[in-house]
C-alpha cells in the first residue's frame, strides 16, 4: 500500500504538537469556534460528559500551571509558553457510561473526551493554532485547586496558541499502512511487529 493514496483532510495531516508558542494572546471567537468543534463531537448515548475551563488569563493559567507541573511534572514546563491552557473535564457519575463501562470494561467518558479534544485541535489547526495534549501534569492537584465535585475529574490540558516554528519537534514517522490494518483476518493484524 501506498501511504499517498489516501485523501486526508488538511487539518489531519497539518496538526502537530506544538510545544513553543508565540506570546501573542488567541482571540476569544477563535477559543470558542474550538470548543464549539468539541460540542458538536459524538459521545457514548448523546451524554456528552465534557466540560471545558479555559485558561486565557496569564496570571491565573500561570498560576494553576505553576501548581500541577511541580516535582515528577516538571517536563510539562514547555506549557506556560502557551497562552491558553484548556482543561478536559468529564463527567463521571453518569449511569449509562457507569453501566455501559462495566459491562465492557471500558471507561465510555475518557473515550468521548478524546473524541471531543480531537475535535478542538482539528478545529485549532485549521484556525492556524498549534495545540498540545498534555497527560503529563498532577491531575490530583488540579482537581483540588479546581474544587470540583467528585462527580467530575479532570482527563487532560490542552495547550492552545499560534505557534512558533522549532526545529526540535521534527515529523513524526508514521507506522505503515500494512502494518496497523488488515481486512477480515483478525491473526494477520496481531503477528504484525514494529
Amino acid at each position: 500500500m501506498n501511504d499517498n493514496e489516501y485523501k486526508i483532510i488538511t487539518p489531519i495531516l497539518k496538526r502537530r504538537s506544538t510545544r513553543v508558542f508565540e506570546p501573542r494572546p488567541v482571540e476569544r471567537g477563535k477559543i470558542l469556534s474550538c470548543i464549539e468543534a468539541a460540542r458538536v463531537a459524538p459521545s457514548a448515548e448523546n451524554i456528552q460528559p465534557w466540560r471545558f475551563l479555559i485558561f486565557d488569563d496569564q496570571d491565573k493559567k500561570n498560576e494553576f500551571l505553576k501548581e500541577v507541573t511541580k516535582g515528577i511534572y516538571r517536563h510539562t514546563k514547555w506549557a506556560f509558553s502557551a497562552p491558553v491552557i484548556i482543561v478536559l473535564i468529564a463527567e463521571t457519575s453518569i449511569i449509562a457510561h457507569k453501566i455501559g463501562g462495566t459491562i465492557q470494561k471500558i471507561p465510555f467518558h475518557v473515550l468521548d473526551i478524546g473524541i471531543s479534544g480531537e475535535h478542538l485541535v482539528l478545529q485549532a489547526t485549521e484556525l492556524g493554532l498549534g495545540s498540545c495534549w498534555i497527560g503529563w501534569f498532577n491531575r490530583k492537584k488540579s482537581e483540588k485547586i479546581l474544587k470540583l465535585s467528585r462527580n467530575f475529574h479532570v482527563y487532560s490540558l490542552l495547550a492552545l496558541g499560534y505557534p512558533k516554528e522549532d526545529k526540535r519537534y521534527a515529523p513524526r514517522k508514521l507506522l505503515p499502512m500494512e502494518k496497523i490494518v488488515t481486512f477480515n483476518s483478525p491473526n494477520q493484524i496481531l503477528t504484525n511487529r514494529r
